[in-house]
């Protein structure tokens, strides 16, 4: 049998001269186009040869949560320092967990490389455990989203954000040294979309001045001291919310404590009208249960619970307490609200907002199978269309008992 002699194998430096040849059939504009279809890392790793890498630097990355560019260690941080100068149109960007750790001779030198990236659109700083102060985070011309949140010894301020004309979305949540004042966002008006400042107990403000805002759809101010009075909002104002959560200090905010119960069926009216003016403006989840408003401790008109327990309507063991949170009732299209308990098993009596359905209407008879589950919840304060005075109370617990 005749056998033939093998060819022998290609060098390593002719397979790489031959690869090198065949990438550079391409240009590098269009090599950046194929590189816009992958992540920041498989072009790093695909930088094979000086087009290529010319490519590389022309290429606008997808946005993508999977393509986010992390800093977070050394080895991350070493990454995110080679593309800003090998990806510099890179758009998205997550600062995690850095720490002194990381091994560098401080965080402000480690961060100054985010600077060269000048097309970034989104960059999130979220946990990280930056001390002082960075303006490096706040000079972005070209950003949309930002979010800077549970970063605990970060100190900046509203009035920094001049630096971004752009921006549409802003997370600023759980921040214990953001200071300023919202009125610092009007810079923003005409681009801002959805705006959360939660748990930032030095941000000042009454949420009002935000309602000329023509594109802001999302507000949440939870747990701030920013002020205000939801009765104040008009036929105008906030024309794209669509999702509102404000805090205890604002009149009519999440958890706001009425002074008087003589004061609460105007108010309630009034937000009555106002969800009817505008149906997305207060949410839905938010609405039935009244914003969790309730009576202050500090009220005159406020007692003590009677410490006696009665099962309620659910077969549950529960202390009967005073009638002192409020809430919304809807039977059919029939909107109402009461004071009730604050496990919200047992009613007052119903104040009604809208008048009752004609018998021929196609409402009514939801309205009738809502309406007697209710009145069920209205036992023991049957006859109270608010809470009964403690001495009334006091002795309803005895009749009970």
């Amino acid at each position: 049998m005749h056998l033939s002699t093998p060819s022998p194998p290609e060098s390593t430096n002719d397979m790489i001269l031959t690869d090198d040849e065949t990438a550079e059939e391409l240009s590098a504009d269009e090599v950046a186009i194929i590189f816009g279809f992958l992540s920041p890392y498989d072009i790093m790793r695909a930088r094979v040869c000086k087009t290529w890498r010319d490519a590389a630097k022309k290429t606008a990355v997808p946005p993508s949560y999977e393509y986010y560019s992390k800093i977070y260690n050394v080895r991350s941080y070493n990454a995110v320092r080679a593309m800003s100068t090998a990806l510099p149109n890179l758009d998205q960007l997550m600062i995690s967990r850095l720490t002194d750790r990381v091994g560098y001779q401080s965080h402000h030198a480690r961060l100054d490389i985010i600077s060269s990236f000048r097309e970034l659109r989104v960059l999130y700083v979220v946990d990280a455990h930056l001390t002082g102060r960075y303006p490096v985070l706040f000079n972005f011309p070209l950003l949309k989203r930002l979010r800077i949140t549970y970063c605990r010894h970060l100190k900046f301020d509203l009035d920094m954000l001049l630096g971004f004309p752009l921006l549409e979305v802003l997370d600023f949540s759980d921040n214990q040294h953001l200071t300023g004042n919202i009125s610092s966002l009007s810079p923003l008006k005409s681009t801002l979309k959805s705006l959360d400042i939660c748990r930032c107990l030095s941000v000042r403000g009454n949420f009002m001045e935000l309602a000329d805002f023509p594109h802001l759809k999302n507000l949440y101010l939870f747990d701030t001291p920013v002020t205000g009075d939801i009765r104040d909002i008009r036929a105008n104002d906030f024309p794209a919310l669509e999702s509102l959560y404000l805090p205890d200090t604002v009149h009519g905010g999440m958890k706001y404590k009425f002074r008087h119960v003589s004061e609460v069926p105007s108010f309630m009216h009034t937000v009555h009208l106002l969800s009817q003016r505008t149906p997305a403006l207060l949410s839905k989840h938010f609405l039935s249960r009244a914003f969790d408003w309730r009576l202050s401790e500090d009220s005159p008109d406020w007692y003590e619970n009677h410490d006696w327990y009665e099962s309620d309507v659910l077969g549950a063991l529960r202390g009967l307490s005073p009638p002192f949170l409020l809430q919304f009732i809807q039977a059919g299209s029939r909107r109402g609200w009461s004071w009730c308990t604050f496990n919200r098993v047992y009613l007052c009596e119903i104040n009604w907002l809208d008048p009752e359905p004609s018998s021929g209407s196609s409402d009514y008879e939801a309205y009738i199978e809502e309406l007697m589950r209710i009145e069920n919840r209205v036992n023991f304060y049957r006859g109270y269309y608010q809470p009964p005075s403690e001495e009334e109370y006091n002795r309803l617990s005895v009749q009970e008992e």
